[in-house]
Formats: C-alpha cells, structure tokens, sequence
C-alpha cells in the first residue's frame, strides 16, 4: 500500500499529470454539457438573453475568439516557465528545476489554458445550423466565457507567482518547509519494531544461526528512490529470515551490485528473491520522499553557488545556514530510527542502512564550511549556527558531532582569517562550544 503511494505521490508532482487530468475533465465535461443543452429547451426571452447566445454566428465568433486566445496564452504561459526554470538552473542549480515543476499552480495554469483551448473547439464542433434545424450550446458557451474570465484571473496569479518564485528568499523557505515536512515524516520511519534495549542490540544480531548466506542482488542501476518496509518486514518474517541492508533510500547501485545479505536456513528461488527486490523502487534520480539529504543537498547547493566567486553573495548562504539551523536544531533532539528491526515477536529480522545525527549534521554544514574559505560572515554565522544546535542537542553523541564541526570551522577561521577583530568574534562565539 505504501509503495502505491509513492507512486501517487510521484505522479502528482509530475508536470504532465495535473494538466492531462485537467484537459481529460473539460474533454468530458463539453460532451456532458452539449447533451444537456440538446435536452433543455430554454427560452431566451428577458435577462436569460443578456447571457445566452441566440445566433449562431455570435456563438462562433465568441468560441473562437476564445479558443484562439487560450492557446495563445498557453504558449507564452510555457515560454515564461521555460525562462523561470533557465534562470533558477542556472543561478541556484538544476536540482532545483524539479521544486519549479512541483509548484501546483503552474500544473493547474497550463492544463486550464489547454482544456479550455479543446473545450471551445469540441463545442464549436456541436453547433449546427441549417434550413430546418438550428442548434445552439448556449450553457456550454456560457461556462466557456466564465472560463475565459477565470483564466484571465489566473495569468495575473501566474505571472505574479513566477515572479517571487524565482527569488532565492522564496526558494530557501520553500526548501526549509519541505525539510520540515519530511522530518516530521522520517523520524522514526517505521521498518517493524525497534530494539528498547540497545546493549543487546549486538547479541541478537547472530548470524551463525542462519545455514545459508544468500547476496540479494540488484536487477538494475540507479538511486534507491523507495523501500517499502512494511511489505519487507513481512517476507522476511514469513520465511524466517535475516536481512542485512546495505543501502538506504538515496544510495546509488550498480546493476548486480549487493544489495544486501539474506540469512536463512532455507532455500530462496529466484522468484522469492525478486519479490523482495520488488519492494525497492530504483529510478534515474533521487527523489525527496524517503531522502532527507536530498533536500538537504538542494540547500547546500544553493548556498555553494551563493558562495562561489562568480556570485559572492554570502547573504544568500547565510540565509540557507539559518534554515538548516531550524531544521538541525529539530534533530538535534528528535528520535532517530535503529538500525535493527524487529518482528512482533521481538525477533530480530532487518538490519537496515539508516541516517544519523552526525551525517545529516554533515552533509548540512561540510560543503558551506568549505566553500566558505573567505567569507568572515558565513564562518561566524556558522559557528553561531553550532552554538544554537548544542543547546537543543541531548545525547553525548551527538553533542561530540556538533563540537567536531565546530573545531573544524574554528580551524578554518584561524587559518583563512587576517583581520584579528574578525577572528576575535569568532574566538568569542566558538568559546561557548569550545574549550581554549
């Protein structure tokens, strides 16, 4: 069920879908509309008439006055999305091209011109005139000429959209929400039950009671975009199994690369194997939905170009270092999953790949700090950025994780740093983390 959901998920994010989903409706809906006025014999006489088309040369021009405008507009509407997606490629990165086509509105503003485009033209098709018989759509014209007006509408939303979507400000928080989002998702991701006990966590973990060792093989190359767990957790306990994962949602594979390792003391046939293979969904490229670094990726890059000498904007980095903080200072103290799971019974079945504080922490603040060699105010915004996360941080490891980060961006201030004022701020904010 979860990995149907993903693929809803999938498609609904698609720039395709909402659109063909859009014009599919106005498609039935001119049919729908065209048979009710065929069966209504309406009369046009008092204030039906200021509504109601009555010629049929009227309802002609009005059709395709409109249908010709739609698609017109629909052509400068994907034009303008083009330049928008051109310009975030190139200054904030082409990872990000994905969040643009994400954005509903646009999905909704392209499918809206192009249904109303084939809804004039399937109902312009229905009118018909002759000697003897004269049959005019007029409800159908009528929702055409609102739809026009709706349209207008959204083109100034369009276009004022478009114009703040490209804004990093705009950006930044648009990432920030959608890692809040997954966090509160992801942690704990379920994947059976965890271990309450974790000095026990190596005594369960005894392969020597499996006979076999079977190498779970992958069937093709890409990055893992999906796991489905509960279905995992369920093949496995059925067979009475052990499952050791190498990788998580966002590693790449190699065709024929493992994996991971089944322990079993029965036979697995090739169908058994690819019905556990079954319920990883591997693609071309990352997505967010299970890939917390993903989206972590996207704001570092963000802030690596803004660092960059072709750019030097450190106000940009600095507002990405400011939303991670959030986003660390959340995790800082949130409940990361174990990386040993179990069945109801209590016994041990998967031993999954997961993510930790220190590597989310890493790959948040590694490449800015590299990147920031240089730029005084995204350093000591940095080692501000650790002081507010140690606050929120409780355990011992991940309080160690912090101050290593927080040694490495005082080293690298005292290195890169030659004005003593800028390193005596720093020296100042690092002394709350670190001891001198």
């Amino acid at each position: 069920m979860k990995k149907l959901l993903f693929f809803y998920k999938e498609l609904m994010s698609s720039f395709w879908f909402v659109p063909v989903l859009i014009i599919s409706v106005s498609v039935l809906l001119s049919f729908a509309l065209v048979i009710l006025d065929n069966s209504l014999s309406i009369d046009h006489e008092g204030w039906v008439r200021y509504f109601l088309v009555n010629s049929a040369d009227s309802a002609r021009i009005i059709l395709s006055t409109i249908s010709g405008a739609m698609i017109g507009v629909a052509g400068t509407v994907f034009s303008v999305t083009l330049v928008a997606l051109t310009l975030a490629s190139s200054q904030f990165g082409p990872r990000l091209i994905k969040n643009f086509m994400y954005v509903r509105l646009n999905q909704v503003v392209l499918g809206s011109y192009i249904s109303t485009y084939l809804y004039c033209l399937l109902v312009l098709n229905a009118i018909k005139e002759s000697d003897n018989y004269t049959f005019i759509p007029s409800i159908s014209i009528l929702l055409a000429i609102f739809a026009a007006v709706v349209n207008i509408i959204l083109l100034i939303i369009f276009i004022h959209q478009i114009a703040i979507s490209i804004q990093a400000d705009k950006i930044i928080a648009d990432i920030s929400d959608l890692l809040s989002k997954q966090v509160g998702e992801l942690f704990p991701e379920e994947m059976g039950n965890e271990f309450k006990e974790e000095q026990n966590l190596k005594e369960e973990a005894d392969y020597s009671s499996y006979q076999k060792k079977i190498p779970l093989k992958s069937l093709k190359g890409g990055y893992i975009q999906y796991i489905d767990s509960e279905t995992l957790m369920e093949i496995v306990t059925e067979s009475d199994s052990l499952l050791k994962l190498h990788h998580r949602p966002g590693s790449f594979l190699v065709k024929g690369g493992e994996l991971g390792i089944i322990y079993s003391n029965q036979e697995w046939k090739e169908g058994d194997l690819e019905k556990i293979l079954d319920q990883f969904v591997i693609g071309k490229t990352k997505t967010s939905q299970q890939d917390l670094e993903f989206s972590i990726h996207q704001m570092v890059e963000i802030a690596s170009r803004a660092l960059s000498p072709g750019i030097n904007d450190p106000f940009t980095a600095i507002a990405c270092v400011d939303n991670l903080t959030g986003i660390m200072s959340y995790l800082a103290d949130a409940k990361f999953p174990s990386k040993y799971r179990v069945d109801d019974d209590g016994k041990l079945r998967i031993i999954s790949d997961v993510l930790d504080f220190e590597g989310v922490l890493a790959a948040a603040f590694n490449q800015i700090r590299q990147f920031s060699e240089g730029s005084t105010a995204v350093i000591i915004r940095l080692m501000e950025a650790l002081t507010t996360i140690l606050k929120f941080t409780k355990k011992e490891s991940h309080k160690k994780a912090v101050i290593k980060h927080a040694e490495m961006v005082y080293r690298m201030g005292k290195e890169t740093m030659k004005e003593e004022n800028d390193l005596l701020d720093l020296k100042k904010r690092a002394e709350k983390i670190l001891q001198f």
